[in-house]
């Protein structure tokens, strides 16, 4: 790493995420965070695994319902099936990006598709929420698939870098948002650097794995490194890395509970009641349906 790289300004926030086990799949779960509720608009980050199934063994998350919120997967190994009540189904592979806006309800599942999960596999991947403008809660739920070879990706130096939703680097994503966003992964080999875009309110890197530095402060592999939006910072990779940087423009305060957000609390109540009781649309084919809990076990914000 050069000298300079050292003097430039250090991440105003570390975050290290919270492990979830979901039978054999380990989720490190960034946000929300106690410290932190949001980056720009992403009010959830999930970095799934890596894991290892064995044949017969595979995920199933099933049927569960969100509202006013726009999810996004991204996988770097493994594939998963989507389904949705709007009779969606698609598989997605490393390098494509699923996004659904849930916006005024929506149910959903993922599981392991039959081939993958008869012959074993790996799984390794993220997933993030973004929350909705007060304008787009409560329009009607879409689903989106976007195949890795329409995401643009370029050469900075050694580094490899695509970009699947906004603008940086020079590259522009297809990827529909609702407000200015961004989700960018990079690939850094040890010795490597990459300086980050500029001009984005609100920005941070999650150190996939490897071990990248910056400032003068190590950022090992699961963490969370929060910079000020005006700052000209520049990551150095310790070792092999690899990356991912969200950030944009805040939409203000999001209630957040379970699988709801909303920019109001009373609607996250009317969504539980919904479920309870019963009015939210089914997925086609599915029997199964996640129960209400009767707290949010894994962070309650009010």
């Amino acid at each position: 790493m050069s000298e300079n790289s050292d003097q430039r300004p250090a991440a105003r926030l570390l975050i290290r995420p919270r492990e979830i086990s979901f039978g054999s799949l380990e989720v490190h779960r960034v946000l929300p965070s106690r410290r932190l509720p949001s980056v720009g608009p992403w009010v959830f980050f999930d970095h799934m695994g890596p894991a290892s199934f064995d044949p017969g063994q595979g995920v199933d998350v099933i049927p569960h319902p969100h509202i006013n919120l726009a999810t996004v997967t991204y996988l770097f190994d493994g594939e998963i099936v989507h389904r949705d009540c709007l009779g969606s189904v698609q598989t997605i592979t490393p390098g494509a990006v699923n996004l659904m806006f849930a916006s005024r309800g929506i149910v959903h599942s993922e599981r392991t598709g039959p081939e993958l999960r008869a012959a074993g596999h790996r799984l390794h991947g993220l997933q993030l929420w973004c929350g909705l403008p007060v304008e787009r809660e409560e329009t009607a739920p879409c689903f989106l698939h976007y195949p890795a070879d329409t995401l643009p990706r370029t050469e900075i130096g050694p580094v490899g870098v695509r970009v699947m939703i906004g603008s940086a680097f020079g590259l522009d994503s297809p990827v529909e948002t609702a407000s200015p966003t961004l989700y960018a992964e990079a690939a850094v080999p040890g010795g490597g650097e990459l300086a980050l875009p500029r001009g984005i309110p609100e920005r941070a890197v999650y150190v996939v794995s490897g071990a990248m530095a910056s400032g003068g402060a190590e950022l090992p592999a699961r963490t969370l490194a929060v910079f000020e939006g005006g700052d000209d910072v520049r990551l150095a990779a310790r070792e092999d890395s690899r990356i991912a940087l969200i950030g944009g423009a805040p939409l203000g305060r999001r209630y957040m509970w379970w699988n709801f957000v909303s920019s109001r609390r009373e609607r996250i109540e009317q969504a539980k009641a919904d479920w309870k009781e019963g009015r939210f649309a089914p997925v086609p084919g599915e029997t199964e349906a996640a129960p209400l809990p009767q707290r949010d076990a894994f962070f309650d914000r009010r």
